[in-house]
Formats: C-alpha cells, sequence, structure tokens
C-alpha cells in the first residue's frame, strides 16, 4: 500500500476551521465519508473521554457556504511520565485527518497547529490518513493486515496457509468452547483474562473502564468473544463492526493459551460469528515490523500493508516514546512481567491512561 501524498501546507482561503459541538452533524458526516473509521466516530471518542478524561477537540473545516469540508478529532492526552500530545485519536490505531479533499485535509492541519500552541501542547500525533507537508512522517514502524473473509468454514480454512490451518483443524476437534456477549460476566472475563496478556508482556493495562465505555458507546457494533477450557476463560477478545468489517481490537490469552491452542479457535470462530453478522472483511489490526504479532498474522495469510503517521513538533521538542520495545523500557519491562496481576491491574491503568 503507497502512503498518501503528503497534502499542501497552505490551506485554501474559502476554508474556515471551528469546534463543532453539533453531535447530529459529526455523525452526518462520519457516517457519510468513504473513507471514515471508526476512531472519528462521536462512539469511540466520547468513550475516550469519558474513560480517561482526556478531552476531546473536534476540529471542522467548513467551506463558503458552511457546509462540512473535513474533520478532525484531537485527544489532549496529558501524562507526567509521557507529556503532552494531542492525538488523533486517542487510544486508537488510525484516525488522523478526515477530509473531502486536500484544501480542508490543511485547513484542518493548520488549525491543529494553532490549537496547539494555544494549549502549550508540544506535539500533535496523527494516526492514519493523510500527512500534512513540514510534518515528520513515521513509517517502516507499523503494518495493517486485513482481508476478504471467505464464503464459507470450509474457504476460510483453506485460505489459511498449511501449517497454521493444520493448528486451526487440530484446536476444532478440542473440547475448548466458544461464548458471545457483552454481559458483566463477559467484560469481567475479557477483561482478567486481556490483563493477564499484558502483564505477561510487560506492559500496563489500560482502566477497565475504557473497554466498558467503548461497549457501551458501540452497542451491537462491538462484542466480546471468550474461549473457555471447560469453565475457565483461557483467551478473549473485544472486537468492533465496522461497514462489513469485523476489527478484533483489544484480545489476549492466559499462559495455558498457548498450548491449548485457544488463540487459533478465537480468530476462527470471531469469522465465523462475524460472517453471520454480515461481514465480509477481517481486519486483523496493526502490529510493530519484526515482532511476533507481525509474523503470527503472516501465518494466517495474511499480508503486511505499511502504515504510515505523521507528527508535528514545536520548534526544541522531541516526540513522545511510547514505545514497549524502546531500549528506555526495557528494565521497566522486565520487573513489570513480575509484578502480581493485583498490583499491575492497580499501577497499570494510572500509567497506561497517559499513553494516549
Amino acid at each position: 500500500m503507497n502512503a498518501p501524498a503528503p497534502i499542501a501546507a497552505t490551506a485554501d482561503q474559502t476554508l474556515s476551521v471551528s469546534p463543532l459541538t453539533d453531535a447530529a452533524a459529526w455523525d452526518a458526516y462520519v457516517a457519510k465519508h468513504p473513507e471514515a473509521t471508526p476512531f472519528h466516530s462521536r462512539a469511540w471518542c466520547e468513550a475516550v473521554t469519558k474513560a480517561t478524561g482526556h478531552k476531546c477537540h473536534l476540529l471542522v473545516a467548513r467551506d463558503a457556504g458552511g457546509k462540512i469540508a473535513g474533520l478532525l478529532p484531537l485527544h489532549h492526552i496529558r501524562s507526567p511520565l509521557f507529556g503532552q500530545a494531542l492525538v488523533a485519536s486517542g487510544f486508537a490505531v488510525d484516525g488522523g485527518l478526515l477530509a473531502d479533499g486536500e484544501a480542508g485535509a490543511a485547513a484542518l492541519a493548520d488549525a491543529a497547529v494553532d490549537l496547539a500552541k494555544s494549549l502549550g501542547v508540544p506535539s500533535i500525533e496523527l494516526r492514519g490518513g493523510p500527512q500534512p507537508e513540514g510534518w515528520q512522517v513515521e513509517e517502516g514502524v507499523y503494518a495493517g493486515f486485513a482481508r476478504d473473509l471467505a464464503a464459507d468454514d470450509d474457504a476460510e480454512l483453506l485460505a489459511i496457509p498449511r501449517k497454521q490451518r493444520a493448528e486451526v483443524r487440530k484446536v476444532l476437534e478440542s473440547g475448548l468452547t466458544v461464548t458471545i456477549g457483552c454481559s458483566a460476566q463477559d467484560r469481567a472475563d475479557h477483561y482478567r483474562t486481556y490483563a493477564t496478556s499484558v502483564r505477561n508482556l510487560g506492559t500496563p493495562v489500560f482502566p477497565k473502564s475504557l473497554f466498558s465505555c467503548v461497549l457501551d458507546a458501540f452497542g451491537d457494533d462491538a462484542d466480546i468473544l471468550n474461549v473457555r477450557n471447560d469453565r475457565e476463560v483461557v483467551a478473549s477478545v473485544l472486537s468492533l463492526y465496522w461497514r462489513g468489517t469485523v476489527m478484533p481490537y483489544w484480545g489476549g490469552g492466559t499462559a495455558d493459551a498457548r498450548k491449548l491452542r485457544a488463540n487459533e479457535l478465537m480468530y476462527f470462530a470471531l469469522m465465523r460469528h462475524a460472517r453471520a453478522k454480515g461481514c465480509t472483511r477481517f481486519d486483523f489490526g496493526r502490529s510493530k515490523v519484526g515482532t511476533g504479532p507481525f509474523a503470527y498474522k503472516k501465518n494466517w495469510g495474511f499480508e503486511p500493508q505499511p502504515l504510515v503517521y505523521a507528527r508535528w513538533l514545536a520548534p526544541g521538542e522531541t516526540a513522545r516514546d511510547t514505545n514497549p520495545n524502546s531500549a528506555k523500557y526495557r528494565l521497566q519491562v522486565d520487573l513489570w512481567k513480575k509484578l502480581p496481576l493485583w498490583a499491575a491491574n492497580r499501577i497499570g491503568p494510572l500509567i497506561a491512561r497517559g499513553l494516549g
């Protein structure tokens, strides 16, 4: 996938940019724009603000007639550990400039810089969309993985490379079971499993409220799939559904998940479930190039597509470092893996809230 060409540095003077407080107008613009993602939606942005307290500044570009020509939601992330940034969108893998053309995107980029200066925020991070001219570009770090779903289970199995297909076939004959829902118990099981997974990776878990707020905001367009070994949940994923695409977004497993092949069942069962809901595409999400998750998704037959992000920095400022693979955090990651789960779950959200 080729990166979008940088947009012009100077916005069309016939366009104006201002904050937007009209919820219906926000919903309508996102609904009609072909490149909108769930991370541009009011549901996502309001859920993040409600769960974390990070304010969302919504900028819109309008033409001379007052019609919306572009939209940019920016979460103001504040952290004593990681500093401040305006992020589009918070806790998302996408977002960024959403506009009808280059003029609207350029006007929004200029307005975002003005907003950052007025708030004293040293950086802006755009996770997706076009890259404004003159901004720093980050590429070669992340890749996305997505492909169409097959017509049925048999065809889906054949779409998976032979070695991984054998693993899926084995777990389909196992005694593991799958449940899907959004109940309080589903949420508790998912959080416990996900928190265990990220603790074992050495990273802090997000606040529990973030998952619940997203589920509440998306309604029927989000759910939790749990894989059980007897009654114990060993793998769990919270997924979003957007325009015929299923997006397994927050998933993880216990220490037993790998030997039980629980993740293989989880993703194959999600493909089946999504197909039954009318989805035609599976978005496996992003992974850092060269990591285990990157290789795992390739093993499923997904081809990596490079992701390009853009960043503005105030003069003399350096970019936030929130990458857990950074050498800067190597000692902290090793120590975090040794924390008791109760301690990681108490301290982790206080840290992870500032990652954005």
